[in-house]
């Protein structure tokens, strides 16, 4: 592609683990990549791939400061003082779940100040902005409600040890809603349901990446809940293709949930790890954290309809995929043979 051509795309929080695989997709679309992420959950290796490419290019920056794409002499090859950038996509929000509290005050900044200073850019050029919002916008499943479409107000406690990204993940959906109406942007939401596969952190609560590296040790597998404890779970390949079928549509439809509408038992899924991985485990119960909270299932008929989107990853295929991605990288990701 002609490189006048080529759209100039902004991925906040790239370095993660679902914006890593959103910077791959959009690289292989011929788009040309500006990745943002101060590695606070995300890591170098999850866009090793990358660095490499002329077309992607690497900011080690903190969006809660105020900063000047333009000021960057190493997105000169990128024109942005003359071309703009086209698309922003804004993932960037700190996801630790067993180290939560260490990045209380980041998180309230990142869905505050930060999501300001991104709609900021999204205003001077003029740029589609998309927000990766969340389930818990909806807050938890109660007796009376586990489905949640997107009309659903949601019930959030502000005043809760994890509202700073609960109740901030709502402002930031308002903040988005806002700028649209004050300054005419062209915004979109996905509200992003669990999701899990490959470059997943280790050793952080995600259970499903811990789960098969115990399994790999012959380990306990250790779920932090009872043998109730569902959830529903997407293949990040399956997010990635809704958060760009979202952008691509010609006019914002509202918030989209993206997610998967089976509900999975913990311990099921625990199972069947410890079956292709073909270990000695057993599965045992810990005490629950507080960012791993049994969510709703989100009702995907709007996806179906507008977007012609529905996960399409198996669990045993997306297993499989994330077990052969912790067995070839183990030495790397844990520093153990």
């Amino acid at each position: 592609m002609p490189e006048e051509n080529k759209k100039v795309v902004l991925v906040t929080g790239g370095a993660g683990f679902i914006g890593s695989f959103l910077c791959g997709e959009l690289l292989n679309q011929g788009n040309r990549v500006i990745c943002i992420d101060n590695f606070s959950t995300g890591h170098v290796r999850n866009i090793d791939p990358y660095l490499r490419n002329p077309d992607f290019q690497f900011l080690k920056l903190n969006i809660n400061e105020p900063f000047d794409l333009e000021s960057f002499p190493e997105l000169e090859p990128f024109k942005v003082k003359f071309l703009g950038v086209q698309e922003i996509y804004h993932l960037a929000t700190p996801t630790s779940i067993k180290k939560f509290d260490q990045f209380k005050e980041e998180t309230l900044l990142t869905n505050s100040v930060g999501t300001r200073n991104v709609l900021d850019l999204a205003v001077k050029y003029k740029a589609k902005i998309l927000l990766a919002s969340s389930s818990v916008v909806y807050g938890g499943r109660t007796t009376e409600t586990i489905i949640f479409n997107e009309e659903y107000k949601g019930i959030v406690d502000h005043m809760t040890p994890r509202a700073c990204y609960d109740e901030g993940k709502r402002f930031a959906e308002t903040m988005f809603l806002t700028y649209s109406q004050v300054y005419g942007i062209d915004m979109r939401i996905a509200r992003i349901f669990r999701t899990y596969g490959p470059r997943m952190p280790l050793f952080d609560g995600h259970q499903v990446p811990d789960f098969i590296l115990h399994a790999f040790n012959g380990e306990d597998l250790v779920i932090n809940g009872d043998e109730t404890f569902k959830s529903s779970m997407v293949y990040v390949t399956d997010v990635v293709d809704g958060i760009l079928r979202i952008m691509a549509l010609k006019e914002d439809i509202g918030p989209v949930n993206l997610g998967s509408d089976l509900d999975l038992l913990l311990s099921e899924v625990a199972g069947k790890v410890i079956q292709m991985v073909g270990s000695t485990s057993k599965i045992v119960y810990a005490e629950k954290l507080m960012f791993l909270t049994e969510l709703g299932l989100p009702d995907v008929a709007k996806a179906k309809e507008k977007l012609g989107w529905m996960p399409v990853v198996r669990l045993e295929d997306g297993l499989l995929k994330t077990i052969d991605y912790i067995r070839a990288n183990k030495i790397l990701l844990t520093g153990e043979e």
